[in-house]
């Protein structure tokens, strides 16, 4: 999977999936519908702002709270790219790759501004800034070529097409 490269968007500490795509939407699973509400009680005018490829960099605990699927799929559909954060609900992380959404934890997030462009090497475990990189964890080979599929069922199909 080749490097993603997009502008942060800064959140805080436990931002839970009802932040994320708040609970009075969930009356549909259509990514689409999903996007236009991603993260609007953090900001109400942040689907506005955000950019197909941009990148959330947030602080701890990213995607408590409940276990739905629909949190990873709207910020997909949305257009972000990754999420960079400190840590991730264990839930989340796995229904993150389950979708398709990269996410990434980095302890020094900190260091990541608003704005600040950042390009983000999977294989190498780099994220870049103009100014400094931060070295995390590769992301195993099965988990890229889960986002490279665009998810666990896209790879199912791919693997069964293939016979495997």
């Amino acid at each position: 999977m080749e490097a993603i490269k997009g502008k942060i968007w800064r959140f805080g500490d436990n931002i839970d999936t009802d932040l994320i795509i708040a609970a009075r939407y969930l009356n549909t699973s259509d990514p689409h519908e999903l996007a236009k509400h991603v993260l609007e009680d953090a900001d109400p005018d942040f689907v506005n702002k955000l950019s197909k490829g941009d990148i959330i960099v947030a602080g701890e605990n990213f995607g408590c709270g409940s276990s739905r699927e629909h949190a990873p799929i709207a910020l997909k559909a949305a257009g972000v790219a990754a999420v960079v954060a400190k840590s991730f609900a264990r839930i989340f992380y796995r229904n993150a790759f389950n979708m398709g959404l990269p996410i990434f934890e980095l302890k020094e997030v900190d260091k990541l501004e608003q704005g600040e462009i950042i390009s983000i090497d999977l294989n190498g475990g780099k994220i870049q800034t103009k100014d400094e990189d931060f070295n995390f964890s590769p992301i195993p080979p099965f988990m890229q070529e889960l986002l490279k599929e665009g998810g666990l069922i896209p790879y199912a199909k791919e693997k069964m097409k293939e016979g495997k």
